[in-house]
């Protein structure tokens, strides 16, 4: 039988979203649908990883295994949190947990999801980080559909 890794600390992990469980995220057995829950986590990975490697241009490479530990019913308010643990050099990989606000308990972890930076010619392009970031610095000013900068 695998460890159970434990869980990432509020010191080790930063929670940056949070969703509102409504009726159309849930199952058949009136709780929270996995695939809404991991249709998240994917998205705010790739916003992690923009902000982190500063290209609007990153695709989700690999999802290690997912534990669900917990679920969440209408109406409880889910965290979702990731941090950086490793920068590759044209990748980034992070670990997710997922955790009720209501009952406390943590509803999912993934060990490792990678994303990786694309450059220009849609190949893996080196991205030069190898470091974590809180603020937006890295963010892109450059809209990545029209190519228009946003200024202030």
């Amino acid at each position: 039988m695998k460890k159970k890794p434990n869980p990432l600390s509020d010191d080790e992990i930063n929670f940056h979203t949070r969703k509102w469980i409504k009726p159309e995220d849930l199952n058949p057995n009136g709780s929270l649908f996995g695939g809404s829950l991991l249709k998240w986590i994917d998205e705010e990975a790739a916003i992690y990883a923009i902000v982190q490697l500063g290209n609007y241009h990153v695709v989700t490479k690999f999802i290690s295994e997912i534990s669900f530990e917990a679920s969440a019913r209408q109406g409880d308010l889910v965290e979702m949190g990731l941090v950086a643990t490793h920068f590759g050099r044209t990748s980034l990989t992070m670990r997710a947990v997922v955790r009720n606000m209501i009952t406390r308990k943590t509803i999912l972890t993934i060990e490792k999801i990678v994303f990786v930076n694309i450059g220009d010619d849609g190949r893996p392009a080196p991205h030069g980080y190898s470091s974590i970031t809180y603020n937006r610095d890295r963010m892109p000013t450059e809209h990545p559909q029209t190519g228009s900068i946003n200024l202030p």
